[in-house]
């Protein structure tokens, strides 16, 4: 029976216990899209998970979705995650970026005007994301395969300059909505060439990427995020269980290290059959509580567990949950705000011990 405590070989490493960080945007690094210092406490004060993810990170300036995320296309930006990555393993744990393009969750205020693009022409629904004025996203505009093929070298690119960086390995950002998830789902991917129409040509991109991935890091350090629900940014497919469960096959084949499915405990969940596609490492995530997060893995329904929301507000989680101690509430209202506040400052319990 596995508990939080205990070390999990994922794929050609080795986590000291089975608590995964999950990838958080929090919109600290600038204008420049560059880390900094400030990043470099926030990562280092949470360094008592097995696994980080990072943030979502871009992988060229036209990938880019949300203000001041950082990003992982020249080697400035990765020697400036250098002293990060730095402090993570000097407490033992491990760190892999998660590589990142938003596809059509952008705006061309973003994009030096340009619009952002998508395999087809198809406007999300919603708004454009914490840029004011309000304002609807924009009808984006199909890649052509010349791009396409673009795109995968700057995924590849990024996954070098993460290696040059020290990290551990990479993910690939193909959930929630964003460019690799609007190429797999097949309400946003109305093409009529390779990468559209039959299931095998929606999860191309993906499956491409991953395999520049392999090529530079090797598959035991390659992992990918999945959202198989699609209840992020306007997604939808006609049957995600195959979809899916297509993907786990192929990313089973590959042997990659591990899959990160976002995808919350309901009659609906798909996670469970999807997981008995892949070979890997299967990391448990949303809307876990402390005891949900044990039973997950007592009962090995997961190989790890993972929680968001809950690291943001509590710097020290593995303590509170080994521990059985109350969490702090997480603070909406500065999760995406320009400094210390609600980024770093948030209390240990052995802070508020001494301050009760």
């Amino acid at each position: 029976m596995a508990e939080l405590s205990s070390p999990l070989k994922v794929g050609d490493f080795e986590l000291k216990n089975r608590l995964v960080m999950a990838p958080l945007t929090r919109s600290r690094s600038g204008e420049s899209r560059v880390p900094n210092a400030l990043m470099k406490e926030y990562y280092q004060q949470r360094s008592n998970a097995g696994l980080i993810l990072t943030e979502a990170t871009v992988i060229s300036p036209k990938a880019v979705g949300y203000e001041d995320t950082p990003g992982l296309w020249t080697e400035e930006q990765a020697h400036a995650w250098q002293p990060i990555i730095q402090a993570v393993h000097a407490q033992g744990a491990k760190i892999v970026a998660q590589l990142w393009h938003v596809g059509r969750i952008s705006d061309p205020q973003l994009l030096d005007g340009d619009l952002p693009v998508a395999p087809s022409a198809i406007q999300p629904e919603g708004h454009v994301s914490l840029l004011r004025p309000k304002r609807p996203y924009v009808t984006p505009r199909a890649l052509s395969l010349e791009e396409i093929d673009e795109i995968v070298q700057q995924y590849r690119h990024a996954a070098e300059m993460a290696k040059l960086a020290g990290f551990d390995g990479v993910e690939l950002h193909a959930a929630n909505g964003y460019l690799v998830d609007q190429f797999l789902q097949s309400q946003t991917n109305q093409r009529d060439d390779q990468y559209g129409g039959s299931l095998e040509n929606r999860a191309r991109l993906l499956l491409q990427i991953v395999d520049e991935f392999i090529a530079v890091w090797g598959a035991g350090r390659v992992g990918v995020h999945i959202a198989p629900r699609g209840d992020s940014h306007d997604m939808g497919d006609a049957n995600p269980l195959e979809t899916f469960g297509y993907v786990m096959r192929q990313l089973s084949e590959r042997e990659i290290a591990f899959v990160f499915s976002r995808e919350y405990e309901a009659a609906d969940s798909i996670g469970p059959e999807l997981r008995k596609q892949f070979s890997g490492v299967w990391i448990a995530n949303e809307s876990l509580t402390p005891d949900s997060a044990r039973r997950i893995l007592a009962n090995g329904d997961a190989d790890a567990v993972s929680f968001g929301k809950a690291y943001i507000a509590n710097p020290d989680l593995y303590t509170r949950l080994i521990n059985h101690a109350p969490l702090n509430d997480v603070n909406p209202e500065t999760l995406y705000a320009k400094g210390a506040e609600g980024y770093t400052d948030y209390p240990t319990l052995r802070e508020s011990t001494l301050d009760a």
